[in-house]
């Protein structure tokens, strides 16, 4: 039906602007050198991302506008601490870690949404599992660079610097549990912390994206009888 189709390609574009808003904050924040500039830029992907992630959902305009708000306030705040508003660091890497950390359930909402919707699994859930689990990783990234600027003691071992682009690419070898061991965390909250992130990560892709990626294309479920022929 034409309806039908409207709404799949719009689903699909919000999908397409949700992973390209997510690949270029990776690239700033591992490749741009801290700045003012830079650090509203990610503060303002990370925003982007979490509307995106939102109107994925289709949650109800009074929630979006609570999420629209958040966004507002945490864009503002990013421009606050640019211009010497007195905003500390931690503070600022605190914030993005929970806009990102929101961004994961509504995703989780709007894939299961889509698989109910059209009984298949289709591009958009593809898209929406590798999302989130890059949104995973930078919202682990954030948080240890706000444990190491709001602690008492570093967060990296050997005096490694935390930096935006430190912390990330800590982030990701755990979550992708490779484990190059040049970044250790020093205390033990970020050994738990880290911990948890490489179980999220190493059981996630071995379940929720190979389950979905390996059945692109396939009834996502079947109203009744035999189940297909392998």
């Amino acid at each position: 039906m034409p309806a039908e189709e409207d709404v799949r390609r719009a689903d699909l574009k919000v999908h397409l602007f949700l992973l390209a808003a997510t690949v270029l904050s990776l690239a700033i924040q591992g490749v741009v050198e801290p700045s003012a500039l830079q650090q509203v830029a990610v503060t303002g992907l990370a925003g982007a991302t979490l509307l995106l992630a939102f109107t994925a959902a289709r949650v109800s305009p009074r929630l979006m506008r609570v999420v629209e708000l958040v966004v507002a306030i945490a864009v503002a705040v990013g421009i606050l601490r640019a211009a010497g508003g007195g905003i500390g660091d931690g503070v600022a890497r605190l914030m993005n870690a929970a806009l990102l950390a929101l961004g994961p359930p509504a995703l989780a909402v709007a894939v299961l949404r889509n698989l109910r919707a059209s009984d298949q699994v289709r591009v958009e859930a593809v898209i929406g599992v590798l999302t989130l689990y890059m949104l995973i990783g930078m919202a682990f990234g954030f948080l240890y660079g706000a444990i190491d600027r709001l602690g008492s003691g570093a967060f990296f071992a050997m005096d490694q610097e935390a930096t935006v682009s430190h912390c990330l690419y800590f982030s990701f070898t755990t979550l992708a549990t490779v484990g190059y061991g040049d970044f250790v965390a020093a205390g033990n909250l970020g050994h738990t912390l880290a911990v948890s992130e490489a179980l999220i990560g190493q059981i996630y892709l071995v379940t929720v994206v190979s389950l979905v990626v390996s059945n692109l294309g396939r009834p996502a479920r079947r109203s009744g009888g035999a189940p297909p022929a392998t």
